[in-house]
């Protein structure tokens, strides 16, 4: 976050949606703005391209609107992180592509970011520091003994393990697209299994570790007939 005033509901986007009551797929990949902020960039330069099969028409269209989206952001003081995020993987993959002349290196970064995340969360899960597990903790300020709890352990662990089977999935699928070349149905692929993804991972996670998830915290039921204090005379 920004110094600015924070968005209605932003604390809760992302991860955070983890320590949330009702999990909500659209706030936990940034609302509708944070999604367009995150798709167009991506998809208009597989439009641009594919319509004029040059590279920089289509670098220039991809780049104008990731700083058009920070722009507006910062016009409008509302918080610019994915924003920027946005802009800096976009300004990578663009340089590159314009570098070596290659339309399939725009996304060459999203693949690398990908595969480091499978292995630091895979050292994560060896090293018994399962990265769910440390990020609950460290955004909602409980305690590190939930590694002494071994149901609370085995369910970190668990969505740990279903987040390197997401980024695994992703180069499993488009690392052969990159290499052969193919940069239309590379980015269709990079927009299917970009933010819907994630967002289902989140919400599997949500299940598995957050308490409401679980069916836990719930309501307690009424006590039998019984057993409930006798009415006030």
């Amino acid at each position: 976050m920004t110094a600015t005033e924070p968005e209605e509901g932003a604390t809760q986007r992302g991860v955070r949606q983890l320590g949330s009551e009702q999990f909500d797929g659209l706030e936990a990949i940034g609302g509708w703005r944070g999604m367009i902020e995150s798709v167009a960039p991506g998809l208009v330069f597989v439009v641009v391209f594919v319509a004029v099969r040059e590279i920089m028409p289509a670098v220039i269209a991809s780049v104008a609107v990731a700083v058009v989206a920070t722009i507006a952001r910062l016009l409008q003081r509302t918080p610019i992180t994915q924003a920027v995020g946005g802009l800096l993987g976009v300004g990578i993959g663009a340089i590159w592509a314009w570098r070596s002349g290659e339309a399939q290196n725009f996304f060459a970064w999203g693949l690398i970011t990908n595969a480091v995340f499978a292995l630091g969360v895979t050292i994560s899960i060896l090293a018994r520091w399962p990265v769910v597990g440390v990020i609950v903790a460290t955004l909602f300020s409980r305690p590190t003994t939930w590694r002494e709890d071994p149901d609370l352990m085995r369910r970190y662990t668990l969505a740990s393990w279903l987040w390197v089977g997401a980024f695994l999935l992703r180069l499993a699928v488009q690392v052969p697209l990159y290499l052969g070349g193919d940069t239309g149905w590379l980015g269709a692929a990079r927009l299917v299994m970009g933010l819907p993804l994630w967002a289902l991972v989140l919400w599997v996670t949500w299940v598995l570790v957050s308490p409401r998830g679980r069916g836990q915290d719930r309501a307690a039921p009424a006590a039998p007939a019984d057993q409930q204090d006798p009415p006030r005379s």
